[in-house]
């Protein structure tokens, strides 16, 4: 029988807020093979399902999951599932899943490995553990104090306070800080700066910048907030067709195509991020 789809959005407790952005209860049905695209932003969405695999395919290549850890991408990811999709996603932030994981971060970019791959039985657990709790007030509280216990217990896990400096200020910019500025800032050279965070980030900082620009374009094109032109000025590109290039070349569509997508098959966005969406179940959903 369909399942009236349900999405259920929740703000993590204050202690994980530097380091999750969101999470968000979800079950939906597709009688009919349901796909959707996924464009990098610049969060990480841990996906715990209870049900039927999603199919993905990126710039890391083919894999079908139910419970998964996407790392930083700068290229989208397409989606497929049929049937029921019933589970809870996480938005990390790339500092938080450094600090959950402890290992670097660039050894996740591009990827979506499976929880039972991350060597980390807790993680393993959670759609078991999940699935048997009754709500999702409950299901919060539980991967809050997974996360917690990892994120908030290991101080010698904690980023370089230089690292945590640039993406905090590439993030509030929305990607227009430049990487020199960034290095005089920190007080560390451009390659040094470069090799710490992408290693505790997941990308390199010109990259991370390209991606948290198009996030904020992107979320003004699925808005219909002004034209094309006018997001382009707003987002820092040099033009409109700066603009439909970077498109093309991190969600693989047009900005037009892209927002016909969106608006065909996504749930709502966060309240606090309309451009989050991650690759189980929007078309985009900020895959964030």
């Amino acid at each position: 029988m369909p399942v009236t789809p349900e999405f259920v959005p929740a703000l993590p407790p204050a202690a994980l807020a530097g380091h999750v952005r969101r999470y968000l209860g979800y079950r939906e049905y597709g009688a009919e093979p349901m796909r959707r695209r996924q464009a990098p932003v610049g969060s990480c969405a841990l996906i715990i399902g209870f049900g039927p695999r999603l199919h993905l395919r990126g710039p890391g290549g083919a894999v079908t999951s139910g419970a998964f850890l996407a790392g930083m991408h700068d290229a989208a990811v397409l989606t497929e599932f049929t049937g029921e999709q019933h589970g809870l996603q996480v938005d990390l932030t790339p500092l938080g899943v450094y600090r959950l994981l402890h290992r670097p971060m660039s050894g996740l970019t591009n990827l979506i490995p499976r929880l039972d791959e991350l060597d980390d039985p807790a993680l393993a657990a959670l759609p078991a553990r999940l699935a048997d709790l009754p709500d999702w007030p409950s299901r919060f509280a539980l991967v809050s104090d997974v996360l917690a216990t990892r994120i908030l217990d290991d101080r010698e896990r904690a980023p370089d306070p230089e690292v945590a400096f640039a993406w905090a200020r590439l993030a509030r910019s929305g990607g227009t800080t430049g990487v020199a500025e960034l290095a005089a800032e920190t007080g560390w050279s451009r390659r040094y700066l470069l090799t710490r965070f992408r290693d505790q980030v997941g990308l390199a900082p010109k990259t991370a910048a390209r991606v948290l620009r198009f996030q904020r374009a992107s979320g003004l094109v699925m808005g219909g907030t002004g034209s094309l032109a006018e997001v382009a000025a707003t987002c820092g590109y040099s033009d409109q067709p700066h603009l439909v290039r970077e498109f093309r070349a991190l969600a693989g569509v047009t900005p037009t195509a892209f927002r016909a997508e969106w608006h065909d098959t996504a749930p709502p966005p966060s309240e606090t991020d309309p451009g989050s969406r991650s690759p189980s179940t929007t078309s985009s959903r900020r895959r964030s």
